[in-house]
């Protein structure tokens, strides 16, 4: 044999050694993979920025308003002149009880107390939830004005009605809402048949004395509204 030495063994703690550094070399090239990954100061740059985290502070999406339905204070996409909404929170799947009407008080409005001789009434509705929140439909559907002179109706909102509509809306409580737009008389006489007719017989004027009367969502006017045409 020639003289070379032979390989010496290293002792069991130099592999330890070895081992242990090779797993801490792994750990430190996960956690820079890590890093480039989550960007976690980004976070902190956004955060230091509002003074909050903003994406602790995000939660759902809200929920697109559906076409049938319309903003607070709008008036329902199918509805005609009339719609009491101004105020009211449309609802498309309501969560609070209906009204009762002995919790309601629904007025009728006229836009006048006398109208002269080429003036055309115009009538809303104002109403007051006096009790806790409820839901109401308020459509075209479910409205009603009419006018009488004395035992005498002269005209009913719903005897040439076209297209209703129902609108059901979140009254809060104590909350007043009111028609988004009046709905004008044309000081005729109306009934059901005659709607197309220009020859129906006009209102007398002179003074004459004549009540407004409504209903909304089956609760009607505490008091008819007074009013003189000339």
């Amino acid at each position: 044999m020639t003289g070379t030495t032979p390989r010496r063994r290293h002792s069991p703690a130099v592999y330890r050694r070895r081992r242990l550094a090779m797993v801490i070399g792994l750990l430190v090239v996960a956690g820079v993979v890590w890093l480039l990954i989550a960007q976690p100061w980004a976070r902190a740059v956004t955060a230091d920025s509002s003074g909050v985290d903003s994406s602790a502070q995000r939660g759902p999406d809200s929920l697109p308003v559906p076409s049938s339905q319309a903003t607070v204070g709008g008036v329902h996409t199918g509805a005609v002149e009339g719609a009491v909404v101004e105020g009211a929170s449309p609802e498309a799947t309501p969560t609070a009880l209906p009204c009762v009407a002995s919790e309601v008080t629904v007025e009728a409005v006229s836009s006048a107390d006398t109208y002269a001789g080429d003036q055309n009434p115009q009538f809303s509705i104002t109403l007051t939830n006096h009790g806790s929140d409820c839901t109401l439909n308020v459509g075209t559907s479910a409205q009603s004005y009419t006018v009488t002179s004395g035992d005498d109706i002269w005209w009913r909102s719903t005897d040439c009605q076209s297209e209703p509509s129902d609108m059901t809306v979140l009254i809060a409580a104590g909350q007043t809402v009111s028609s988004a737009s009046p709905l004008e008389w044309d000081r005729t006489r109306s009934a059901v048949g005659t709607c197309a007719d220009d020859t129906r017989p006009r209102a007398p004027g002179g003074g004459a004395s004549y009540h407004l009367s409504v209903e909304i969502g089956g609760i009607p006017s505490t008091e008819p509204k007074q009013f003189l045409l000339y």
